[in-house]
């Protein structure tokens, strides 16, 4: 995600140092670029959402901990089981769908059908302004296409694209593109519901901590619950700094993404202000 910031910042850089008018680019190839920034905003929005639910499920394991607090005496049936029924509350919570990230794989399916390597209208300029977009929507499509797959637990949102042999970065691309999906797929079909490592490390110390609290069963060993307890503190708080980390960084790639459209709408404004103007003028 940090890398797409990266990208679409030096892509308003690149606008700005080629001093490349908006009368000059091709009519199709904006209409394309328009409507898939939309696509790419309405992802961010996805992420953000997907984000924000699994923060909320672990306020679930934080309600755990404190019930279960080790520094104190052996929690009572009243607290093992409160305990229990928040695990399986967040067992639910986390396997439920999320349909915003379901549709992702709807959008990337649109944005790849759109992806265009647009013509500028005989100027250099134009043409590199071009190929460096058209090299930001493959980035911009295959990194989404990761985090979709990931969040949703399903290689459907995975895009294979092909990119041209006549880009100097086709083969390192394509090479990594088969590297990388190529895992996502493995992980899935060998049975890993999630990709995302800290997830899954924190459901594994779920898995060992739920029937330590079976009021069922005979009584757990203290010590044994105490480092289930303690290793569910130490997942879910490295998997909640990742996700604050991830959602910054979501947040930053659609403020960046944002911008550089007003931009370019406010540019088109302008540039129809002044050919308004230069016509108003060869008519005087």
């Amino acid at each position: 995600m940090e890398s797409l910031c990266e990208t679409h910042t030096d892509i308003k850089s690149l606008i700005t140092d080629l001093k490349f008018p908006v009368s000059d680019w091709e009519d199709k190839w904006m209409d394309v670029y328009l409507d898939s920034s939309v696509s790419v905003l309405d992802i961010c929005i996805a992420f953000s959402s997907e984000i924000s639910r699994l923060n909320q499920s672990q306020l679930l394991l934080q309600c755990v901990r404190h019930v279960l607090d080790v520094s104190s005496d052996f929690p009572s049936s009243e607290k093992l089981l409160r305990s229990h029924n928040s695990l399986d509350d967040w067992k639910l919570q986390i396997t439920s769908k999320n349909q915003k990230i379901e549709n992702c794989s709807v959008i990337l399916s649109k944005l790849t059908g759109s992806l265009y390597l647009g013509k500028a209208k005989t100027s250099a300029k134009g043409k590199v302004l071009m190929r460096a977009m058209y090299g930001v929507m493959v980035q911009t499509i295959f990194v989404c296409g990761v985090f979709s797959a990931g969040f949703s637990g399903s290689e459907k949102a995975l895009v294979d694209l092909q990119v041209p042999d006549k880009f100097l970065w086709a083969e390192a691309f394509n090479g990594l593109q088969l590297d990388v999906n190529g895992e996502v797929r493995d992980l899935f079909r060998h049975g890993s519901k999630t990709v995302l490592k800290d997830l899954e490390a924190v459901d594994s110390c779920v898995k060992n901590l739920h029937p330590l609290t079976s009021t069922g069963a005979d009584q757990p060993d203290a010590e044994k619950l105490k480092h289930s307890v303690l290793d569910l503190g130490s997942s879910s708080e490295k998997f909640s700094a990742g996700l604050d980390i991830l959602s910054k960084e979501v947040e930053n790639f659609f403020q960046i993404v944002l911008s550089g459209r007003d931009a370019l709408l406010c540019n088109l404004r302008v540039s129809d202000v002044q050919s308004k103007k230069q016509k108003k003028g060869q008519y005087r």
